[in-house]
């Protein structure tokens, strides 16, 4: 007779190799997007870099797109975790862009945009990959407007400029500097831009902060 607790001691050993394999194939998933783009991205390819039997793919996720969202959304958590704390400790907008620039620097030499790109790229052949990749991107939308609120709360501009309109072309403009970055090998001409970027920034910085009635004399 089975001891009391072994049970429960072998689901919980299957549970943590299943945890195990299933970050193997997302890491591998998003390797393979990176290096091979979304046409290359087959099972049997993602399986072969992650050790695994490529039927643990669907075992696990049921589709090659969905392990391919589930690469997606591991790249967007751990950038947006990165990006919160590099934005959150910029004081005023030169420091806001200085952070972004960095942030692009980062994102340019670890490729993570491309897996992006490479998921708008393959939304175009597989039926409802849009509207799944469009989800994914409104967080980073939430987090520019956000990050654009607080950076001109205390400015004049508060409440003059519309932040979710700004996000949105921030989102887009980084995107579009990413994609031509990658296909033209050179990202010299959209590091300029954060140098210009900057001057305005400083422009913003010499603004006098609002205050209140209240506090008005």
């Amino acid at each position: 007779m089975a001891k009391s607790g072994t049970a429960s001691g072998v689901s919980a050993t299957g549970s943590e190799r299943s945890a195990v394999t299933r970050r193997q194939l997302v890491n591998a998933a998003v390797e393979t997007l990176k290096s091979d783009g979304y046409a290359g991205a087959s099972a049997r390819t993602i399986a072969q870099r992650a050790g695994v039997n490529q039927g643990l793919i669907f075992y696990h996720f049921g589709s090659v797109a969905s392990l391919l969202l589930a690469a997606l959304d591991a790249v967007s958590e751990e950038r947006l975790e990165r990006y919160d704390a590099e934005v959150s400790a910029a004081i005023g907008p030169s420091q806001l862009v200085d952070a972004a620039e960095g942030i692009f620097r980062n994102d340019l030499d670890a490729g993570y945009i491309t897996v992006l790109v490479e998921m708008i790229a393959g939304a175009s052949s597989t039926p409802g990959l849009g509207s799944e990749v469009a989800k994914r991107i409104r967080p980073w939308r939430e987090f520019a407007q956000s990050t654009i609120e607080g950076s001109l709360r205390n400015s004049p501009l508060h409440g003059v400029l519309p932040a979710p309109d700004i996000a949105y072309a921030v989102v887009a403009l980084y995107l579009g500097l990413e994609m031509l970055s990658h296909l033209e090998g050179d990202p010299d001409p959209a590091l300029a831009l954060f140098v210009h970027a900057k001057r305005i920034a400083g422009l913003f910085d010499a603004m006098p902060s609002t205050t209140s009635p209240e506090e008005s004399p």
